[in-house]
């Protein structure tokens, strides 16, 4: 069921929330709680799922420039500038032009800010009907994503990221995607228009797969979860190889484009597994109930990082990264790859793979003494982890909530807002909290710091995008203990 809210505050900045939530079948073992109800709305009839309902939130601080044409305007100046705030929430048919544009609609800048969640009508017209984001060599499909007929799409932005979320309550699967874009929107633009349809290709070919076996038996095999996982990898080679194919021819022309990349992190719920593909540091944390008891004799709620970090920060990755290049001792400088990016694993940002691409950027842009490129990787982080009756929710968001929130703080905090207030948006609250914190930092109150011009406010904090999904149980219980 869905519901949306829009306000607009005395500044005329946009705020917008969503709720969905699943209609799940009587009698169904993931049915959920009363602590854990949203707002009545419209109801559809699902098959069983693993999630029951979930919002999403937007904070931008980066001031996005308009895309000049790439690959022969498919990126285009007067279309992008309508991605700036996610404001739509529509229910289309599954088909092969669900990459379209058309999906997301232009309120103009936005501030703190909420993906919208309402039901279309037939009567409603299509903001850029004639614009699609299709990859070069974008696989077709004559199929539905996993056979859906019919499925639900949001998506929008803040500064530089990006974010889609897509979801079948009959076939009880999701699809969230968050694009954290750096150096230009163009990379992030270009996954949220294709990534989920090139990813609705490889997943089809593993349902064909499926038909010709004991589809139940295979679903529930390690064999198909490989499979997935393999799916998700696949669509991010195929994104990667695509995009760069698209800098190279323009790179002539805009040779920034050579410098533009985006972080990637997808989760796909379907059934009872929740998968995870990442590429630089954003992070999906599930949390769980712990075995162990507090003091008061209550179960503990703990937060379990889903995803690895790829920066330079992380001890691991860095020595990797090192031991990739052994006759580079210039691998890492200043705490940056090659003195330029964090992240060491992203799509885009070719000048850090190939030569001829850095030779694109001439001067001081550009990276000297490139030894042996390529120096960001575009192997994902891959994880499967099968829902249980003791989780409780999943937070996916781009790395600006991490720079105010440690794990268990971000738990606690969501776990305790829908204890507190079950009806409420639990992604909108914690971009809430962060922007309380990121203003006392700044030793400014809120409305002081959300005056701040974007571009000027990325001084205080990032774009940030947060995506709440509360997963279906009837274990759960009030006296769960909310201190971690």
């Amino acid at each position: 069921m869905l519901s949306g809210a829009i306000s607009e505050p005395s500044d005329g900045e946009l705020n917008v929330s969503f709720g969905y939530q699943c209609n799940f079948m009587k009698g169904s073992p993931l049915d959920v709680s009363d602590e854990y109800d949203v707002p009545t709305g419209i109801k559809h009839q699902t098959r069983s799922s693993s999630f029951s309902c979930f919002s999403g939130a937007a904070l931008s601080a980066n001031a996005t420039l308009a895309n000049t044409n790439i690959c022969n305007g498919l990126f285009g100046a007067g279309i992008l500038p309508s991605l700036d705030s996610p404001k739509s929430f529509r229910r289309v048919p599954s088909s092969p032009s669900l990459g379209r544009l058309d999906v997301l609609t232009s309120p103009g800048q936005s501030g703190l800010s909420n993906l919208s969640c309402s039901p279309s009508t037939n009567s409603e017209p299509s903001d850029c009907d004639s614009t699609s984001f299709k990859s070069m060599s974008a696989p077709t499909r004559s199929e539905g994503f996993l056979n859906a007929m019919e499925v639900e799409v949001a998506g929008g932005a803040a500064g530089e990221d990006r974010v889609q979320a897509v979801c079948s309550e009959e076939n009880g699967w999701l699809f969230c995607g968050i694009y954290d874009g750096f150096n230009g929107r163009d990379a992030a633009d270009f996954l949220a228009g294709t990534l989920y349809e090139t990813t609705g290709f490889y997943l089809g070919l593993v349902e064909k797969e499926s038909k010709k076996k004991n589809m139940e038996t295979f679903q529930g095999s390690l064999e198909y979860q490989n499979r997935v996982l393999d799916s998700l990898q696949r669509a991010l080679s195929h994104a990667e190889s695509d995009f760069l194919s698209m800098v190279e021819q323009e790179m002539e022309d805009r040779p920034d484009l050579v410098s533009v990349g985006s972080c990637v992190l997808v989760a796909l719920l379907h059934g009872k597994d929740l998968y995870t593909v990442n590429l630089g540091d954003s992070r999906a944390l599930l949390a769980t109930y712990s075995q162990s008891l507090d003091i008061y004799g209550s179960k503990v709620l703990k937060a379990i990082q889903l995803t690895e970090s790829h920066t330079v920060d992380n001890e691991v990755e860095r020595k990797q990264l090192e031991l990739g290049h052994p006759d580079d001792p210039a691998t890492v400088i200043g705490g940056k790859v090659k003195g330029k990016l964090k992240v060491t694993r992203a799509i885009g940002v070719g000048y850090l793979k190939q030569r001829k691409m850095n030779d694109a950027l001439m001067g001081i842009l550009g990276v000297r003494n490139l030894v042996s490129p390529p120096y960001i990787s575009t192997q994902p982080s891959l994880n499967d982890h099968r829902i249980s009756e003791n989780d409780c929710f999943v937070i996916v968001a781009s790395d600006g909530l991490f720079d105010f929130f440690e794990n268990d703080e971000a738990v606690k905090l969501v776990h305790s807002f829908i204890l507190r207030e079950p009806s409420g948006d639990p992604a909108k609250f914690l971009l809430e909290q962060l922007v309380l914190r990121a203003a006392s930092c700044a030793g400014f109150s809120t409305e002081e710091l959300m005056r701040i011009p974007a571009g000027r406010r990325r001084k205080y904090h990032d774009d940030v995008t947060v995506i709440v999904i509360i997963l279906g149980s009837n274990h759960r219980t009030s006296k769960a203990s909310t201190f971690l």
